[in-house]
């Protein structure tokens, strides 16, 4: 029972940041009006909360391993609702992009933690279908984001959405206090110091990287290059790294990665610019709008639990190959919709089998990440490094793609239909790349 408490603290926890990366997105144009913000503080409104998380993930996933991972999360939860008061309560822009970047440092704190103290709860037999629920229900929450986002900014007001996060986190944490002297939920300190200046420095790197694809400061990718190269020369020389370089000797760890990289790109793409084109092209109001991605949403939460379970069974590499794939076809269909035409055969069919193919592969390749990895002492660094990753291929998505804000403010329809068009056909592109990347991933099924 107490496993399932947990199970559920880690759910609702990061169901709250993984949810503010895309609730946000189908508010982004009423934000615009409302505050009067420019082009360039909708971007940032965006990725300043992708940037601070995507930094600090590896800090957060390590001091979890260090300081206590129901601890840490714990204290993050605290953080981000916090935060999400502020962003609720912003009276302009700036007050709300720097809300969103404390978001972004609370979430970094939990969800790293989220699977650690799930991989530390549940034996390796149960880790699979365990992680399953897990993915299901946050992936649930990342892509209901569009949906219940559309809901509340047409009915109630786009600050709703950062309110809803309150009775969320008062829940998580009420469970984190009820099961903190459970064994499942407290044997999970590592004594070993803290690598303090592998933190500063991988902290550096991603925060110059992620700032430099986001504000094309490309000066920024040489520091952040430098601030890499010296932190894998410090990993390489102390005894307890914040990074263990050798958890990258395993080639399922670092192919699962890779493909976490170019999957989630290719996703992140599809959710941020499909609300613009709902909305601006289309012609659907907010509600309607987040509605249009039910199908995305419903199968994804139905099928990710049984893809878990299944991945215990027959092993992920079979479900790794063939979910990329699939969900290459749904984005490929989502390039072919102009301006018009019934929502049943333009968009659903895309949404429909793109969740369906994300539903085949995100609980495997959660599972593949958290299981290949040989030091259960690991896992929060080991979660880290996966969340890190994914992060920042939203963050690219967001990025690489952003100047569609611009198009929408200056009102240029024309220009916006074809970035969509090249967004798309690049998601599609991106996720056969990805399955090709599954196909030397080679997995056992124990530790």
């Amino acid at each position: 029972m107490t496993r399932r408490w947990i199970l559920t603290a880690t759910i609702l926890g990061s169901s709250m940041a993984f949810i503010d990366g895309t609730v946000t997105n189908i508010a982004l144009p009423v934000m615009q009006k409302s505050l009067g913000a420019t082009g360039t503080e909708v971007q940032w409104i965006a990725d300043a909360y992708l940037l601070v998380l995507s930094s600090f993930l590896l800090c957060g996933g390590a001091l979890g391993d260090h300081l206590g991972r129901m601890r840490v999360f714990a204290a993050g939860v605290a953080i981000f609702a916090g935060a999400s008061v502020w962003c609720g309560l912003a009276p302009h822009a700036t007050q709300l992009i720097a809300a969103r970047a404390v978001q972004g440092f609370g979430g970094a704190m939990l969800v790293p933690g989220s699977l650690a103290v799930i991989a530390a709860a549940f034996p390796p037999n149960q880790q699979g279908k365990a992680i399953g629920t897990w993915s299901s229900m946050t992936s649930l929450a990342v892509i209901a984001g569009p949906p219940l986002g559309g809901w509340l900014v047409q009915s109630v007001s786009w600050r709703a959405i950062f309110f809803i996060n309150i009775p969320i986190a008062a829940a998580t944490l009420a469970i984190a206090w009820y099961v903190r002297s459970s064994p499942a939920a407290s044997a999970d300190r590592d004594p070993t110091p803290i690598d303090w200046i592998g933190t500063v420095l991988i902290t550096v790197a991603l925060a110059t990287l992620t700032y430099a694809l986001i504000d094309a400061r490309y000066a920024l990718l040489g520091l952040s290059a430098i601030a890499f190269i010296v932190f894998a020369f410090c990993e390489t020389r102390i005894n307890h790294p914040i990074v263990p370089l050798s958890l990258f000797r395993s080639r399922t760890f670092t192919a699962a990665n890779v493909l976490t990289l170019l999957l989630y790109t290719a996703l992140s793409i599809a959710t941020f610019v499909l609300p613009f084109n709902f909305i601006r092209l289309q012609g659907y109001a907010p509600a309607r709008a987040g509605a249009a991605f039910l199908p995305l949403v419903l199968t994804m939460s139905v099928l990710s639990r049984w893809s878990g379970a299944l991945a215990d069974r027959i092993g992920p590499r079979l479900l790794l190959i063939i979910g990329p794939l699939v969900a290459a076809i749904g984005l490929g269909m989502l390039a072919v919709p102009g301006i018009g035409g019934s929502y049943w055969t333009t968009f659903f069919p895309g949404l429909l089998v793109l969740g369906i193919g994300m539903a085949i592969t995100v609980a495997p390749l959660t599972t593949t990440v958290m299981t290949s990895i040989d030091d259960e002492r690991h896992a929060g660094t080991a979660s880290g490094v996966n969340n890190a990753i994914a992060r920042v291929a939203g963050l690219l998505a967001v990025a690489l793609f952003g100047g569609i804000t611009s198009f929408v403010s200056a009102g240029d329809v024309a220009p916006l239909l074809r970035a969509f068009r090249v967004d798309m056909l690049a998601a599609a592109a991106l996720a056969l790349v990805a399955a090709s990347a599954a196909l030397p991933i080679r997995v056992s099924s124990r530790r």
